[in-house]
């Protein structure tokens, strides 16, 4: 192990500093703007002379498109104009820019559809109806092509090709390797146990309560802004420039309230680029709302994915080795596929040791609804299979289950060989906690039964895929004549408290209250660029920002102090609830707002303003620090029915030192809902590509009435890479609840079940077998 690494082990104790606002419970800062209505989403923006769009869309899994006439939509009155891929440069384009070959994305094409819904043309006319009307106007000729919908029949010889000069379909492949795998099985073999099993995950939908939207506003002075529903104001920014062939400081993206996101709204869509095309053909705003179905059937969707996994451990339960193999079934487009194609294969091996590990990923392309992020970024999809597993394997060797995670769990400052350096961990704590909570609960009674699984994820991404040439995330704080601060970050807020979370380093690194905070985010016009909310990344990342920013204004308030209050030069200053004070005589100072207001009249009437920025450095091949959690779900199961009741689910986590617990309950809450959902609930069944479900009605998701009580134990850690000791919180929830659910029922039933959802129909046909093969 590296010096750098040992050295860490002085660091990750947890402090004992009394915060003045860090750890309160804080409630959302746009709280009161959401809750009466003056919160103005995409949907609300109404700009003079606006046009509306609609986009017309494939009906074909694969076609190469012949023609378009769209004289007849151009001649029906309102319709102002009609845009297809001729009227743009013809670029295609994608999330990771370094690497030009996976930028295969042209959002209007010119020669080919690959999925059922890919945008053809867009209308822009003066009604939202006029536009949908003319849609029918549009005469597009189509070669019908053959396709293929799954990834095991696409990478076939005989398959169809997607993408021109692919061979055999794919798309991307990652490979990671650490010790001697092969020596490792050999050991079990002679004295050990190895198991194989292939598991199959399932689609699932973003459901934002916001559908994709934008409206654009493109003026003769060669200036675009776009107000737009997205997760990353930054990347949008950056790539309708390089699909516009236009500057980026041409460009305004503003997003000030977002109606989530989850992994699908950091990527350039349909309702962006089409409302911009179009803009700049009439040189009026236009806006395009995505109806429902249109959000089902054309925005990106969670990657379903084939899994292998085969492991080797001693027979006291010491794990030795792992080998992976995962096909991914990709969609159309590559996306933020390739990233979490890695990230699944990554986190298999989360959160503990292993002698040896190997895995071998493939995105396969299909003529389906392209894959992508969604919250846990590949991690759900990689706990379900390999937390179930370890749960299978402990029983088939009589062993403790709890034991066993504990025995081979990460600690801190481990080192994961060539991929990870751990600096803060709880998981062995995790564990501990979940064990006494579920031994304490006693016996459940028939077909009831707690579930476990642990889980680990990323606090941000270390990887440049986007190539940008700023830092990862930056951030300004500006202090006014009134005391009071302007904070402009570029971090996005989308409903997860962000704001507030950045408005809480910033007030507790300045020693002030929270409602001297004003954050300012979601504008490219006004904030520092920075890579958006996406793998948990933000209050790490963007949090560092913040406090050196923070740090930056303070730094240059104290220097006048001093010399105002003409001190020893042995003493030092601090600020604490607005009192600038000698921190051996905290009764000797002076109040905050009188400081300001001398400072900056000291400064030639200059405001203080600070700077900060954080890109991380030597930190391992995927993010700067882990959270750890263990999750247990309370569940009981209707033999006769496959009925599915969830009782509690408990939480042991560690993210370090929490900055917001209101905001960290809201984060497991959400986490829960989401990942049970994915767990026995949500799935988008296709015929021949079609989804036969894009609706509220079919589509199902899990109901306020059916959501189980869900606590957390938080696990005191502190994590020397983030602020005051913070890490992630929340997106890592998702990761353990479908295996812990699978877990449940492998105790209530004894089944173990394979595929996601683990619908009541799966569950009752997997009885019925049982039953068969114990009658034969």
């Amino acid at each position: 192990m590296s010096t750098e690494i040992k050295e860490l082990k002085f660091t990750t104790f947890k402090t004992n500093i009394k915060y003045s606002v860090i750890n309160k419970r804080v409630h959302n800062i746009d709280g009161l703007a959401k809750v009466t209505g003056r919160a103005t989403y995409t949907f609300d923006v109404k700009l003079p002379n606006m046009l509306y769009g609609k986009i017309l869309r494939s009906p074909h899994p694969h076609a190469r498109i012949v023609n378009i006439d769209a004289s007849k939509a151009l001649a029906m009155p309102g319709v102002i104009a009609v845009a297809t891929g001729k009227d743009t440069p013809g670029v295609k384009q994608g999330i990771w820019r370094r690497y030009p070959e996976l930028c295969d994305e042209q959002i209007l094409p010119l020669e080919k559809v690959r999925y059922i819904g890919e945008p053809v043309a867009a209308v822009a006319a003066v009604t939202e109806e006029i536009a949908e009307k003319a849609l029918e106007l549009i005469d597009v000729e189509y070669e019908v092509l053959p396709p293929v919908f799954q990834p095991l029949d696409a990478i076939r010889k005989d398959a169809p090709i997607i993408h021109e000069g692919v061979e055999r379909n794919i798309n991307v492949t990652r490979h990671i390797e650490w010790g001697d795998v092969d020596d490792a099985f050999a050991e079990a073999e002679k004295d050990g146990y190895i198991r194989e099993d292939w598991f199959r995950t399932s689609s699932q939908h973003h459901m934002c309560m916001e559908t994709r939207a934008a409206v654009s506003s493109f003026t003769p002075d060669g200036k675009l802004t776009v107000y737009c529903s997205t997760q990353s104001p930054y990347y949008m920014q950056a790539l309708l420039a390089g699909v516009l062939d236009m500057r980026e400081g041409d460009i305004r993206v503003i997003a000030h309230y977002v109606g989530g996101g989850f992994g699908g709204k950091f990527e350039l869509d349909a309702a962006i680029f089409c409302s911009a095309v179009l803009s700049k053909k009439t040189f009026r705003p236009v806006k395009i709302v995505f109806t429902r179905e249109e959000d089902f059937i054309a925005s990106k969707r969670r990657t379903p994915m084939h899994y292998y996994i085969r492991t080797a451990m001693k027979k006291d339960g010491t794990f030795l080795a792992r080998e992976v193999r995962v096909f991914t079934n990709g969609g159309a487009y590559t996306g933020m596929g390739a990233t979490a194609l890695y990230l699944t294969g990554f986190f298999c091996s989360f959160p503990y040791k292993w002698r040896g590990y190997r895995y071998d990923g493939y995105r396969v392309y299909t003529n389906t609804l392209p894959s992508t992020a969604m919250r846990g970024f590949g991690a759900p999809q990689a706990m379900f299979c390999s937390e179930q597993q370890i749960e299978w394997m402990c029983a088939d060797l009589g062993l403790d289950p709890y034991e066993v995670r504990r025995k081979n769990a990460h600690t801190e400052c481990y080192e994961v060989p060539g991929q990870a350096y751990i600096q803060s961990c709880g998981m062995t704590q995790c564990i501990d906690k979940i064990e006494a909570w579920a031994k304490s609960k006693g016996n459940l009674g028939p077909n009831r039964a707690i579930g476990v699984s642990a889980a680990g994820f990323m606090s941000g991404g270390i990887f440049n895929w986007f190539d940008t040439p700023y830092s990862f995330s930056s951030a300004v704080v500006v202090i006014n004549y009134d005391g009071k601060v302007d904070l402009y970050v570029g971090c996005q807020e989308i409903g997860q408290g962000s704001n507030t979370t950045m408005a809480i380093i910033c007030a507790e690194t300045l020693g002030v209250k929270i409602e001297d905070i004003n954050v300012y985010s979601g504008d490219t016009a006004h904030s520092p660029a920075d890579l958006g909310a996406w793998g948990s990344r933000q209050t790490l990342m963007a949090g560092n920002a913040v406090k050196m920013a923070a740090e930056d204004a303070k730094r240059q308030l104290l220097e006048f102090a001093y010399a105002e209050m003409g001190l020893n030069i042995v003493y030092d200053l601090d600020i604490k609830d607005r009192w600038v004070h000698v921190i051996a005589r905290p009764e000797r100072g002076m109040k905050y707002e009188d400081l300001v207001k001398r400072a900056i009249r000291g400064k030639d009437g200059q405001r203080i303003i600070g700077r900060g920025y954080y890109t991380p450095h030597r930190k391992g091949m995927i993010s700067p620090a882990y959270s750890y959690m263990m999750q247990a779900v309370d569940a009981e199961i209707d033999p006769e029915t496959g009925k599915i009741t969830l009782h509690e689910v408990m939480t042991a986590h560690d993210c370090g030192q929490p900055i917001n617990p209101l905001g960290l309950i809201g984060q497991l809450e959400g986490a829960a809902s989401m990942a049970l959902g994915f767990g026995y609930l949500e799935d988008q069944p296709m015929d021949e590509g079609k989804i036969l479900n894009p609706n509220l009605v079919d589509y199902k998701v899990i109901r306020a009435t059916e959501m189980p009580k869900t606590d957390m134990i938080e696990i005191d850690t502190y994590e020397a890479e983030g602020p005051y000791g913070a890490k992630e919180a929340g997106e890592g929830l998702t990761n353990p609840t479908a295996a812990a659910l699978g877990n449940a029922i492998f105790h209530a039933l004894g089944l173990q079940m394979k595929e996601l959802p683990i619908t009541s129909e799966k569950i009752v046909n997997a009885l019925k077998e049982k039953k068969e093969k114990q009658g034969k």
